[in-house]
């Protein structure tokens, strides 16, 4: 429970992050985490469990939002995540839903609010024009919570998204100075 007593930062993107994403993702995880930060995040493929295992790499803490029970690996090929998680100090593993809960699409946009709500601000690292990471940037907002975005080559389809985010008024992040 430790982690909830730290600042946290969500860090939300694609499930298919090009090179460049991953290296911004890890970095910016890596960077919060040694800052004392709490990565937060939904476990999800792609940029969520990057920055969640960076963060835990980096000996910083990490929480992870469930779209299910907590006894249920969503998606299954994240046990090794899930069981870092839940065994080492630093991670935290929560779940709105009973035990045994599957995961199901109408639980994903509720995950966000919950990631969103943890957090002081949210980092979409790369994401595609039509992406869950632009729910949870709308969230953020709602919820009155900071939002960033990395920005990206205006060639790679996979940050359209966050470059939309920018245009419409998101903080533009170079590096964690600019989120701090």
């Amino acid at each position: 429970l430790r982690a909830l007593k730290l600042p946290g930062l969500a860090m939300v993107g694609t499930r298919r992050p090009t090179a460049e994403g991953v290296a911004n993702g890890q970095a910016f995880a890596r960077d919060f985490a040694r800052r004392g930060w709490c990565v937060v995040s939904g476990m999800a493929l792609g940029i969520d469990a990057l920055a969640q295992r960076a963060a835990l790499d980096a000996g910083g803490m990490s929480i992870a939002v469930l779209a299910s029970g907590s006894h249920v690996i969503y998606p299954a090929r994240h046990r090794d995540l899930y069981q870092r998680l839940s065994e080492m100090p630093g991670g935290l593993m929560l779940a709105e839903h009973p035990l045994g809960t599957t995961a199901r699409p109408a639980y994903f946009p509720r995950r966000n609010r919950i990631v969103t709500g943890l957090s002081l601000g949210t980092l979409v690292v790369e994401a595609a024009e039509k992406s869950g990471s632009l729910v949870s940037a709308r969230l953020a907002l709602e919820q009155g919570r900071e939002l960033f975005a990395i920005p990206s080559s205006i060639h790679n389809l996979q940050a359209h998204g966050c470059l939309q985010l920018l245009r419409t008024g998101a903080t533009l992040a170079r590096s964690s100075g600019d989120i701090l």
